[in-house]
């Protein structure tokens, strides 16, 4: 009896390329194939679809500085995970490799290809990461979420296909609520995060933004917030100040029913918070991560912005009182709320999983 085929997703050991994968592996084993996880430590912690004997660790290193020791140790590293990674597949014979961003898929995609496997990338932002482009024109597809993203570049414009951002079922769920705008008198539900850990910029902003609202938004005010441990006293001691309903927390593991239920988010611009906003289609205020090389989470913002579906703020404009106008100004438009969660929602794409595995099988020449 022949093996199924086995493909083997690459993804780095964060929230952000981990669930993409992970909805990519769902939607491939629906088609009766098999996966593997290839990744770095940090997803030893992960608790996902892979199980520990899905899950293969391959060395690998982020450029953290531009010494020359620095870069040694880079490129020693890497150079040591493409070794693991090629006996890897050889041991295995995949189908196929895809990988989804960050240094951690070098190694894989770079082995997949000295052992002539087909390869394809996947780039969630709406400019393509470093390591992405390294391996752009090395590997045989490329798969974008956003639109445009290598428009000024033919030579790569014709193995490139727009498919989105797979997503988790919670996403998935969430995405199945319709936007409920809020009533003149009833209440107002924000929430505000940061990334996986909470950014010290909104526990710097937000409670000060919310000081300055009228009081009578202020009592129809329901606030989640994510707020790093070392900040919590201080964020928590302005509400109850203040008197204001709020559940704070360093994580919230419910985040997609928490998007789907609020009428505005305020949060950074990552690539996967863009994409689930999208996804779910709900209004946002975003603050894209100063100080990128590449600028990623202000081009991430501008789609949604550039769609009607957000306001972006770059961080130097993110103070107290430009925030608490806006806040002021969505609550009393309703209407324009509800106008925004429509345009966020001719970002995001449902069918992203579906789509990516046929270009994956297409690539690895599996009957689709």
């Amino acid at each position: 009896m022949t093996e199924r085929p086995l493909i083997l997703l690459a993804a780095g050991g964060t929230g952000g390329h981990l669930f993409p994968a992970e909805a990519l592996g769902v939607e491939l084993m629906k088609r009766d194939l098999r996966v593997r996880l290839v990744t770095d430590s940090r997803a030893l912690r992960y608790s996902g679809l892979f199980s520990k004997d899905t899950i293969d660790v391959v060395p690998s290193e982020t450029v953290r500085g531009r010494s020359p020791l620095a870069l040694a140790r880079t490129g020693l590293t890497l150079g040591i995970g493409t070794a693991v990674a090629f006996n890897l597949m050889r041991r295995l014979k995949p189908a196929a490799v895809i990988g989804f961003g960050g240094y951690p898929t070098l190694p894989p995609l770079i082995a997949a290809r000295l052992a002539g496997i087909p390869t394809i990338i996947h780039d969630a932002n709406a400019v393509m990461g470093r390591a992405n482009r390294f391996l752009s024109r090395r590997v045989s597809a490329i798969a974008t979420s956003l639109p445009g993203v290598l428009d000024k570049e033919p030579s790569l414009v014709g193995k490139t296909t727009t498919t989105g951002t797979p997503m988790r079922p919670a996403i998935l769920a969430a995405a199945a609520m319709p936007f409920a705008a809020p009533n003149p008198d009833g209440p107002f539900r924000v929430l505000v995060v940061g990334g996986s850990q909470g950014a010290r910029v909104m526990s710097d902003i937000v409670p000060g933004a919310i000081e300055r609202l009228d009081p009578a938004l202020r009592g129809r005010l329901m606030l989640a917030q994510q707020v790093r441990d070392e900040d919590m006293a201080r964020v928590r001691a302005v509400y109850d100040r203040l008197n204001i309903a709020t559940e704070l927390a360093p994580f919230f593991a419910d985040l997609p029913a928490r998007l789907a239920s609020s009428h505005i988010i305020v949060s950074r611009s990552g690539a996967g918070t863009v994409a689930e906003l999208g996804a779910i289609g709900r209004p946002s205020i975003l603050v894209p991560l100063p100080g990128a090389i590449d600028q990623d989470q202000f081009a991430n913002a501008g789609v949604l912005a550039g769609a009607g579906g957000a306001i972006r703020i770059v961080q130097q404009d993110f103070t107290p009182d430009r925030l608490a106008s806006e806040l002021s100004a969505l609550a009393a438009d309703p209407a324009r709320l509800a106008a925004m969660a429509l345009a966020a929602r001719t970002v995001g794409r449902l069918d992203a999983a579906e789509r990516l595995a046929d270009l994956v099988m297409r690539a690895a020449r599996l009957r689709i």
